[in-house]
């Protein structure tokens, strides 16, 4: 199986001399081609930092960021726009949709900018949206739409260029119970459909049962990780809340 990340020995630090925090102490995992990851782990803890490291937008203080075969920490900057412009998606808790442009054009922009055809881009488009179920709000715009359709919009927007990996931060954190469900489903649906590699942060317990696998981070290390196997998503649920109360977190939901 193609592994798309690698995260060796990875150390993150902020601050100077003195006041010196390590957000990030010595982790090491990866994830396989089509796998659906979850991070957790309480505030504070480095999951955040993890993601935005992974994603290009921190730096590592040491250790390997390998993506696609690409170790992302020797990239220069304009290397690392365009790395992250073909090889990842985003999904962001507050949608982050441009507000003049239409649901097409939103997911379209970033076809247009690979130069990909017009009729290209309608074909991939109406294929994502009848996907995700978002056919019908392709015209308008995002102050027109709920949510959890502004969600799967930019859901479709980090799938159509058929990037290595999907980074998703807090993808539920702006929606109603009824949204967070549609759109897990959709991205349930990416992953096993479109065999989508999706690494998602949430403090979530039921936003994470969506994963296959989650990785609970506590004090900037790896504490422990999960697989939810063969099992239902009930009885995985029922083992990420196990993870939390040994964490110490509210084992009603969150972290």
């Amino acid at each position: 199986m193609k592994e798309i990340l690698k995260v060796n020995d990875i150390e993150k630090y902020y601050g100077n001399k003195g006041n010196v925090t390590k957000a990030i102490d010595r982790i090491n995992f990866k994830i396989n081609e089509g796998e659906f990851v979850g991070i957790m782990g309480p505030s504070g803890s480095g999951k955040t930092t993890l993601l935005n490291c992974i994603s290009t937008i921190d730096t590592i203080t040491s250790g390997e960021l390998i993506i696609n075969n690409t170790d992302i920490t020797k990239l220069k900057s304009k290397e690392i726009e365009k790395f992250r412009r073909d090889e990842l998606g985003f999904i962001f808790q507050d949608f982050n949709l441009l507000d003049t442009l239409t649901a097409y054009e939103n997911i379209a922009l970033a076809l247009t900018i690979q130069k990909r055809k017009p009729n290209e881009i309608k074909k991939l488009i109406e294929e994502i949206a009848k996907k995700l179920e978002i056919t019908e709000v392709l015209n308008k715009f995002p102050y027109q739409m709920s949510g959890g359709q502004k969600q799967r919009v930019a859901c479709a927007r980090a799938i159509i260029t058929n990037p290595s990996m999907i980074l998703a931060d807090e993808p539920t954190g702006a929606l109603d119970s009824k949204s967070a469900r549609l759109l897990l489903d959709a991205l349930e649906k990416l992953n096993s459909e479109m065999r989508a590699t999706i690494l998602m942060v949430t403090h979530d317990a039921f936003t994470a049962s969506y994963a296959h696998r989650i990785l609970f981070i506590k004090d900037g290390k790896i504490f422990t990780e999960i697989q939810r196997g063969d099992g239902s998503r009930k009885d995985f649920f029922n083992k990420i809340i196990d993870v939390v109360t040994l964490l110490g977190g509210d084992s009603n939901n969150v972290l």
